[in-house]
């Protein structure tokens, strides 16, 4: 008997419990803006072409999106296909010879393209350089960061020209370089490329969905705020307003992964293919999803 008041206490508890369990007062849902989900590791690059990644982490969209974004900032993109590659980022922002490349020989997919331009690739000399034209740089070295879309660029703008062949063009115009020549016109429009690794997407849809939309919306702000984001360019490069203005001007900004891009990248592949630097290209029914842009041009 003594035991029957601590024994109805114990029900009388439980009861207590199971009465509380119906209401769903153990549920919390978050708060605006409370990150959900995984955090997802961002390796992007400190230059012009990445304005959209930098936009994004600057303005806070990622974290309007309810997204936990760790970064990684580099100053190439094969140094972020390599975090991607070896698993220490799950989605990297990369050109398009990069891209390939990674996209040929690692298990990872191409989302989307942020960005990009026909003429955003340079060549610069000094501006008191007696070098005028293409012929003139016969004989001449030429530095360039190898593995980039720019030396894929450099080699088939060498190859169109007849040339012989064997820094970001915005930092030495900044020293007082003058340009000589742009990569376009060779049927190439550069574009600035999200890749991900093939089990981040499988596991983690919803997050990479919300990522792309906080893309979106940073792409569409330079756009839309054209001075603000020079601005912020300006501050996170290094650059003047008015180099940083001026280098903006020869990129677009867009999230998109459109017949054009892909032909695009089609065309460097094959180039790269030509140039011994892969054996062959990427299975592209296997390597491009586009499932992730497709809220933004339906």
């Amino acid at each position: 008997m003594r035991h029957r008041p601590l024994l109805s206490c114990v029900r009388l508890g439980a009861l207590a419990v199971l009465l509380a369990l119906p209401c769903g007062c153990g549920e919390r849902k978050p708060a605006p803006g409370e990150a959900t989900g995984p955090t997802i590791r961002l390796a992007y690059q400190d230059r012009v072409a990445d304005a959209a990644s930098i936009i994004a982490v600057e303005k806070g969209l990622f974290a309007e999106e309810g997204l936990a974004v760790k970064t990684f900032v580099f100053s190439s993109g094969p140094a972020c296909s390599e975090a991607l590659i070896t698993g220490s980022a799950d989605i990297g922002t990369m050109g398009d010879t990069t891209a390939v490349i990674a996209a040929a020989r690692s298990p990872v997919k191409i989302i989307a393209s942020h960005g990009g331009g026909e003429h955003r690739h340079r060549i610069i000399v000094a501006a008191d350089s007696p070098i005028r034209s293409p012929a003139d740089l016969v004989g001449k070295s030429i530095a360039v960061k190898k593995g980039t879309s720019t030396y894929g660029g450099l080699l088939a703008w060498a190859d169109s020209l007849g040339l012989d062949r064997e820094p970001t063009p915005s930092v030495v115009e900044e020293r007082g370089g003058r340009e000589l020549a742009t990569l376009g016109g060779l049927g190439n429009t550069y574009p600035i490329l999200l890749v991900a690794r093939d089990e981040f997407l499988a596991d983690h849809k919803d997050a990479v969905t919300r990522f792309m939309r906080a893309m979106g919306r940073a792409a569409s702000f330079i756009v839309e705020h054209p001075d603000e984001a020079a601005t912020i360019m300006a501050t996170k490069t290094g650059l003047s307003q008015a180099t940083a203005e001026r280098a903006m001007s020869h990129h677009y900004y867009g999230l998109q992964l459109d017949d054009a891009t892909t032909a695009s990248l089609q065309k460097i592949a094959d180039f790269l293919v030509e140039q011994k630097t892969l054996e062959v290209p990427p299975d592209w029914e296997k390597v491009i999803d586009r499932s992730f842009v497709s809220e933004f041009h339906s």
